[in-house]
Order: structure tokens, then C-alpha cells, then sequence
């Protein structure tokens, strides 16, 4: 499992990538124009797209132990969305000792008791 999600979560950094600087040579992301933004379409998308970032950041605020750590990542992934995800999915799964399963990965890290 751990293969797979590794695997899964590359492919979707390196296309998310290979897009993003494909779209950027073509015209930047400021320059989207008036008519794009009122397209009704493209509003649900964005929306869409931003509930599943907040999504996927509440995971993140749940693993995560500092308050510092929580507002990074809540800034990466809020501008760089999947990019930013798929990273931190990548960055857990290496820490994931072999053979661990994926309640491990999914659950926040034990406290060690004194």
C-alpha cells in the first residue's frame, strides 16, 4: 500500500507541476481577464477546488503538533493546492516506517509517555 500511495501521490506532484509551468508560459495567473472570473463554472470549480484544500488541511492541522507548522502548511497548500499536497503526503509516507500500515499514516504520532 505504501508503493502505491507513494507512487499515486508523485504522479499527481509532477503533473500538477509540469501543468502549472505549462500554464504559467502560456499567461500568468493574474492575467485571467473579466470574463473568466464571472463565468459561473469557473466560480464552482475554484470553490471546489478550495473546500477540498480545506479538506485536506484539516488532516493536516490534525497530524501536525505546532501551531507554526499548521499556518505553514496551511499557507502552502491555500496557494499552491495540490502541488503543497501532494508533497505533504509524500513527506508523511517517508517517515512511514516499512511495514507500518495505513492507520499509522492516517493517525496522528503517539505521545511518548514519561
Amino acid at each position: 500500500m505504501k508503493l502505491f500511495l507513494l507512487l499515486v501521490f508523485a504522479f499527481i506532484l509532477v503533473a500538477m507541476l509540469a501543468i502549472t509551468i505549462t500554464a504559467s508560459l502560456d499567461r500568468s495567473v493574474f492575467n485571467v481577464g473579466q470574463e473568466l472570473l464571472s463565468d459561473r463554472w469557473f466560480q464552482a470549480t475554484l470553490l471546489d477546488a478550495y473546500f477540498g484544500f480545506l479538506m485536506f488541511y484539516l488532516w493536516v492541522a490534525y497530524k501536525e503538533r505546532t501551531t507554526t507548522s499548521r499556518i505553514v502548511w496551511f499557507v502552502l497548500i491555500m496557494a499552491f493546492g495540490n502541488i503543497a499536497m501532494s508533497t505533504y503526503a509524500l513527506i508523511q509516507l517517508a517517515k512511514l516506517p516499512s511495514g507500518a500500515s495505513i492507520e499509522q499514516l492516517l493517525l496522528r504520532e503517539a505521545v511518548p509517555q514519561r
